[in-house]
Parts: C-alpha cells; structure tokens; sequence
C-alpha cells in the first residue's frame, strides 16, 4: 500500500509512463477524513471514468484550513494509508496548497472530477483542465453520507456536539 503514496516526483514519472502507454489518468482530490460508503461510491465511480485514478489528499493544514481546528480527525498518514488500500485507488499525492490547482497543472489529468456538491465551473483546476482538452465532472453523491455527519453522530452519541 505505501508504494501508492508518491511524491510529486514519482507521480509525474508514473503520469509520463501512463501517456505513453495511451492511458487515461482521472483526478480527484479531497480531505477524505474519515472514509464511508459515500467515499467508497464516488472513487469506484471515479476510477471507471479511466485507467488510472490519483488522489491529491489534503495535508493536515490544508485539511485544517478549510474544515477548521478540530480537523481533520485522522492526521495526513493514516488517510493516505486508508486510501492507498482501496483497489481503486492507483496513486496518492499529498498537497498543503488550500486547492489542488499546482498539481493538477503538473499532473494534467485526462479527467477531473469531484463529488456532487460541486459545479464544474467551481472545481479548482476545472478551466486547467478544459483548456487542454480534458474533462471535468461533478459526480452524484451517495446520499445520506458525510464525514461531518458522521462525526457529528459520534459526537452525539457520547453527548459531545462539536
């Protein structure tokens, strides 16, 4: 599993190799704080988009940045691990930008998506991506799935709301 947490380095190289075999490289990117059903959905949906599907993972400060102090519940490792073990994942990149747009310009995936709370206009990387021919997609969600909702349900459980 740890072989498919690159770094920047490594995913070009794999990327490089992918456009000379043909292959399609999709991307995505997200916090992925604690993995649910709802994940598991969108990335097996994601994958099938391609040939390849790479992850671009929010750092603990980028995940912080945008979901506040008390997150991400899991530090970077353990979610890259939690990823780097789902078959349909081919590649996980760690990023602490606050949007993936510096990595998906180095990468240039043939397919950019993200889940269903996004429009296409608004995905970070969307025009890059476009205007190199490429896709970009906003993939439905699996209803009834959030990490915040998740949380908040343990939270109450234990008589602790956020």
């Amino acid at each position: 599993m740890d072989n498919k947490l690159l770094t920047l380095e490594e995913a070009l190289h794999q990327r490089e190799n992918l456009r000379e075999l043909g292959r399609t490289l999709v991307f995505t990117n997200g916090c992925f704080d604690l993995l649910h059903p709802g994940h598991l959905s969108y990335l097996a949906e994601a994958k099938h988009l391609g040939n390849a599907l790479f992850v671009g993972l929010n750092s603990d400060s980028s995940a912080r940045g945008l979901k506040g102090p008390k997150r991400p519940v899991n530090n970077e490792k353990d979610r890259a691990l939690m990823l780097s073990g789902l078959y349909m994942v081919d590649a996980v990149v760690i990023f602490s930008e606050d949007t993936p747009v510096k990595l998906i310009e180095a990468l240039k995936p043939d397919i950019l998506v993200k889940g269903g709370d996004w429009a296409v206009k608004d995905i970070a990387g969307g025009e890059f991506t476009l205007s190199r021919g490429g896709k970009v997609l906003s993939l439905p969600f699996l209803p009834g799935y959030s990490s915040t909702a998740l949380i908040n349900k343990i939270a109450e459980a234990y008589g602790k709301v956020p």
